[in-house]
């Protein structure tokens, strides 16, 4: 069986530290706010951040260029790997695209060698628990075409349901109106969003208040995932960690089980989502 590795890209929002205790090898989004500096995922703090979106300040992202990733994938390969790319949804940014125009490049370049990518469809933590179960069938034995395989079923059953606490960025995004933008801050509006089957973002109710919209997404949980007393799910947040501790003793109270992973949204989410997103990814009969 040839030597393989699992790679991926930071939409994942999994601490960098954390991707690489699991081997995988990755390479990260950009953003920038108003001033222009151009700033790779990790570069300024999350606190900073987010002090900075609440501030006010607009972030902008920027896909991973091919070229990055070409440098990515030509350094494992030159080491005698075989590449499985797992990526950011094609429906939120262009960063799958970049990795499959590199790897075009490099199959002509490297015909012995297999360079496997895939669209997740997913983004944030869904996308990391994707690339979780990945890391775990590989260590387990499986080869690069079987883990690939079984990322491409599990795909759709890949549940995003998040809520955001100001509809401000979604709005500046396109994602709501601003008359909903409005409504939401005068009334208390909050969203209960998901990702559908290619990627987007959908909305999908309204409810009013914080408490309610984390306890929509908890029976949510209870009602559509495969094993809600014990599957593996994950919560990302953005800068509001007790309200994602709330959201699993939620679940948990329902007789789900405890959260596998809490992890903090990144930038390039975060820019899109604003600070007090709450996210929770699990595997269901359908997304």
């Amino acid at each position: 069986m040839a030597n393989y590795v699992i790679m991926s890209d930071t939409g994942c929002d999994i601490e960098f530290e954390t991707l690489r205790d699991w081997g995988v090898g990755f390479k990260g989004l950009t953003f920038h706010f108003e001033d222009g500096i151009e700033h790779p995922e990790g570069g300024m703090s999350k606190s900073e951040f987010y002090a900075r979106m609440r501030a006010g300040e607009v972030s902008k992202t920027s896909a991973v260029n091919s070229q990055n990733f070409k440098d990515l994938f030509e350094e494992a390969i030159k080491e005698g790997n075989d590449i499985l790319y797992l990526g950011f949804s094609s429906g939120i940014s262009a960063t799958s695209s970049s990795a499959e125009m590199a790897a075009n490049e490099l199959r002509e370049e490297y015909p012995d060698r297999k360079i496997v990518t895939i669209d997740t469809l997913a983004a944030s933590a869904g996308q990391g628990l994707i690339l979780h179960l990945a890391v775990e069938k590989k260590k387990n034995g499986a080869s690069l075409d079987e883990v690939a395989s079984y990322v491409r079923e599990i795909i759709p059953k890949t549940a995003h349901w998040f809520t955001v606490e100001d509809l401000v960025y979604l709005k500046r995004g396109g994602r709501v109106s601003a008359a909903a933008a409005f409504a939401g801050g005068v009334l208390g509006i909050k969203p209960v969003l998901h990702v559908d089957n290619e990627g987007h973002l959908i909305n999908i109710m309204k409810v009013r208040g914080r408490t309610q919209s984390l306890k929509t997404i908890a029976k949510k949980y209870m009602e559509t995932a495969l094993d809600p007393a014990g599957g593996l799910y994950f919560i990302s947040h953005g800068d509001c960690l007790e309200d994602a501790r709330e959201l699993e003793s939620m679940i948990v109270a329902e007789g789900g089980n405890k959260c596998a992973l809490i992890t903090e949204i990144g930038m390039i989410i975060g820019s899109h989502a604003g600070p007090g997103t709450i996210a929770l990814f699990f595997l269901a009969n359908e997304r």
